[in-house]
């Protein structure tokens, strides 16, 4: 099965292609931090301040438990891919960041998830 985890910002409309979407709209936005608001996701001070947050590593435990029990039961059913968007207001700071942990948190072998950053 083909695993795709992206990034979306819901401003530019959600992905017409997802089977499951993740809002991370509730943690505090890098946008409004000067010094971060050029930065990307991707970038470590951005990383660092998304997911230093105490409910955003609640929020990746739980939806890592979440899709390492979901992934098998959609591989075990045969289905050919699954797309999980993870968005955020502008999809550039607090999705993709999300997206890259999440991404190192799917225990199902040897499916790799492909990374897009739709919005950067």
């Amino acid at each position: 099965m083909g695993l795709t985890l992206m990034s979306f910002g819901y401003k530019f409309g959600i992905p017409v292609n997802a089977d499951l979407l993740f809002d991370a709209r509730f943690l505090p936005n890098p946008h409004f931090v000067p010094e971060l608001r050029e930065l990307k996701g991707t970038d470590p001070e951005v990383k660092k301040f998304v997911l230093d947050n105490p409910q955003a590593g609640e929020f990746i435990d739980r939806l890592g438990d979440f899709l390492n029990y979901l992934v098998p039961l959609y591989v075990k059913e045969g289905k050919a891919s699954l797309t999980i968007g993870i968005g955020c207001t502008g999809g550039r700071h607090r999705s993709p960041a999300i997206v890259e942990k999440v991404a190192s948190l799917i225990e199902e072998k040897p499916l790799r998830a492909h990374i897009v950053h739709r919005d950067l």
